[in-house]
């Protein structure tokens, strides 16, 4: 039973999104203490932006006549499906960028989709595999909120992982998460803490609820 965790946190220290995601892995080593966890970094080291493209345009050509840059983009994205589709369950961790998904988690997303075992329309390898997806918001984005419907990142991912792959998403959301180091939201960093202890009570528990689906599913099978 193996755990896939990708983290898209630009930064290493001081990262809630990582934190959250810890606790995610730690509530899933609890129950599968003896299993792997496969790493896929791309915050710290992204992928490199002209990837999908050439994975693309491989696709128009005959495999003989591919460039280098080609053959290299279709070996790695067939590398990341490998990934995906040899673990069990799944943790994701992302903050939101200028209200939108971070460009190195869309390569990731674009790349992958070029496999042809993730094209859209035809049958998902992933479909009911259970992930938890992070999300770490510097700002408030709730219902009543300056910036409500702001955050066009959510929604996407989970359209991608839930609607496109078929995965069973486990949302686990910390908002408020610069309130600590910007001076002009220091009357919210009481709400900010609540929101982050909130975070990690909700990731303990989808952390512990993938490990025993996984369980069930392996003893069922």
């Amino acid at each position: 039973m193996t755990l896939f965790r990708l983290d898209a946190s630009i930064r290493a220290e001081g990262s809630i999104s990582r934190e959250v995601a810890d606790t995610v892995e730690a509530a899933w080593t609890g129950t599968h203490p003896d299993s792997p966890v496969v790493r896929r970094e791309i915050g710290l080291n992204p992928l490199p932006s002209t990837i999908w493209a050439e994975a693309i345009s491989a696709g128009y050509v005959a495999e003989e006549d591919r460039t280098p840059a080609q053959v290299e983009a279709k070996a790695r994205a067939a590398e990341l499906v490998d990934e995906l589709v040899e673990a069990d369950a799944y943790v994701v961790s992302t903050g939101l960028y200028n209200y939108g998904v971070p460009q190195h988690l869309k390569a990731w997303i674009d790349l992958v989709i070029t496999d042809p075992r993730m094209s859209t329309g035809g049958p998902q390898p992933l479909a009911g595999r259970p992930l938890v997806l992070v999300v770490a918001r510097g700002g408030g984005y709730g219902v009543g909120t300056p910036k409500e419907g702001w955050d066009h990142s959510t929604p996407y991912l989970l359209r991608i992982f839930g609607d496109l792959w078929g995965m069973d998403v486990h949302l686990v959301e910390a908002e408020l998460t610069l309130a600590d180091v910007v001076p002009a939201m220091e009357a919210l960093r009481g709400v900010a803490a609540e929101s982050r202890r909130q975070a990690h009570v909700a990731a303990d528990q989808h952390g512990r609820k993938i490990a025993e689906q996984v369980r069930e599913a392996v003893s069922a099978a």
